[in-house]
């Protein structure tokens, strides 16, 4: 299966889990899970939430990120890779000054 971004409608979400500032994202989602390209302005963030069905993994394509793993702060650029499993909790942030893109897959499990 493909999926093309490109043909998916960007969607914006103000304050996403409880963040500041704008998420854009361009969604594949079904039963199974989510998988995501998207992006955060400077300044903005997803809030802190944990991850009761799902784990996450996110790849940064560009720009920095700051992630709130637990009660770790984990700092990444582009080429990192966060994982959070389910049962743990964490935010992002993009604390740099340029867009930060990445590609988010959220399995259900």
């Amino acid at each position: 299966m493909i999926i093309n971004f490109n043909g998916i409608e960007e969607t914006r979400t103000s304050g996403f889990k409880g963040g500041i500032g704008e998420f854009a994202v361009r969604m594949h989602s079904d039963d199974l899970g989510k998988i995501m390209y998207g992006s955060l302005k400077p300044g903005a963030s997803i809030g802190f939430h944990k991850h009761e069905t799902s784990s996450e993994i996110i790849y940064i394509l560009s720009g920095k990120a700051d992630f709130l793993y637990d009660e770790e702060t984990e700092e990444m650029t582009a080429g990192g890779c966060h994982y959070c499993p389910k049962g743990h909790s964490h935010s992002m942030m993009n604390n740099g000054g340029e867009d930060l893109i990445f590609f988010a897959v959220v399995p259900e499990q």
